[in-house]
């Protein structure tokens, strides 16, 4: 079998979530399908670390695609161009974008729909670009793959998609993610956090990530703090709002809020296991990969009370309410002063993280794709 796969968010150094999910399940689907091939279309040179085994075959076609009328070139004119010479018999797309212009057979991972229900949090054209595409991509799709059984429920209630054409493939957690010995922990603070605790984000700093409530939290939360703690955000500024720099510069304690910026695997996996904890309080995940990076990090986790959060969080986190400032604060509160409490959520954070693994991701991927080519 020829299988096609959109591999243009594989990217050294700007991996999110969805390029993180196509990493880990591509690298596992390639070893253990060595009888079939895999075409991986690239929008721009590419690292020879995404060529995983001798059956992947990189294909970079142009334009670089990162802009709705690019995507409309690369997807409608560009990939269905090169379809008619490696003729594959199915086209996987980690993102969820497909093409509307060729007969292949298709499975669209779509993680999450923010888009429609926060749609002021997108640039215009690309918003107009989703809101327009993706209901046509998860009807042209043979399938569709997801993440959470919310995202499922998601996906038929807003495109009333058929549910036995939807899989449910949860996320993992890279075996970089791992506890720490205490004096390596302190080597990590002394270098990020000059020597103090902090709470940790990762992720992207776009709205939806909840930052505007957290820095307010936080400052609530500063008032009666007696340990000198941060709080440290790695990510990139690629979405930084007006709405977030003036909560953020508003701050009464700015000076304890420390940026990192883009980190490598490894100084990430190190700050996971050096936390006081992960403040992940978005009011939308399709899944919210951090939540079990934390876990197997022996780190105890924040995160929110809604959409796809307590599906994967279930009892081993504090679940808060995303829009109450007081609600995160008290959590973070809870979180620095009670270490018994602490010490309990890391047991059962083990314990939850044994319920997801990139191996039965992409076990489960495989299967979808079997079904869209019967």
């Amino acid at each position: 079998m020829k299988i096609a796969v959109n591999t243009r968010l594989l990217l050294t150094g700007r991996m999110d979530g969805i390029a993180r999910f196509a990493d880990e399940t591509l690298r596992i689907l390639t070893a253990q399908h060595p009888e079939h091939q895999f075409y991986f279309y690239f929008d721009r040179k590419y690292d020879e670390r995404f060529i995983y085994n001798s059956n992947v075959h990189p294909v970079i076609i142009f334009p670089q695609a990162r802009h709705p009328f690019l995507f409309l070139a690369w997807f409608e004119a560009s990939l269905p161009l090169h379809f008619t010479h490696t003729k594959p018999d199915i086209f996987l797309s980690p993102d969820g974008f497909l093409s509307l212009t060729t007969n292949v057979k298709s499975v669209g991972v779509i993680h999450d729909l923010n888009f429609e229900h926060f749609p002021e949090d997108i640039p215009f054209f690309m918003r107009k670009y989703y809101s327009a595409m993706f209901p046509r991509f998860a009807r042209k799709a043979s399938r569709i793959a997801t993440v959470s059984e919310y995202s499922k429920s998601d996906i038929i209630e807003t495109y009333h998609v058929d549910p036995s054409k939807i899989d449910v493939v949860y996320n993992g957690a890279g075996n970089i993610f791992k506890p720490l010995a205490s004096e390596d922990q302190q080597q990590t603070r002394n270098k990020f956090s000059h020597g103090r605790q902090y709470f940790f984000f990762i992720g992207t700093l776009h709205p939806r990530k909840n930052l505007v409530n957290l820095f307010k939290a936080f400052d609530e939360f500063k008032k009666n703090d007696l340990k000198d703690i941060k709080l440290l955000l790695a990510g990139a500024r690629m979405w930084w709002t007006d709405e977030i720099r003036l909560a953020y510069e508003g701050m009464e304690f700015r000076d304890d809020v420390i940026f990192t910026g883009r980190v490598t695997d490894e100084e990430l996996a190190a700050l996971m296991a050096s936390a006081l904890a992960l403040t992940y309080v978005s009011y939308f995940e399709g899944f919210g990969i951090p939540i079990l990076e934390a876990f197997h990090c022996d780190t105890p986790v924040i995160t929110s009370n809604v959409t796809s959060m307590p599906e994967v969080a279930g009892d081993s986190a504090i679940l808060t309410n995303p829009f109450s400032v007081s609600s995160i604060a008290d959590a973070m509160t809870k979180m620095a002063s009670d270490n018994d409490f602490r010490q309990k959520l890391i047991v059962a954070g083990r314990e939850q993280s044994k319920k997801f693994s990139w191996q039965q991701t992409a076990e489960k991927l495989w299967y979808c794709i079997e079904k869209a080519v019967e």
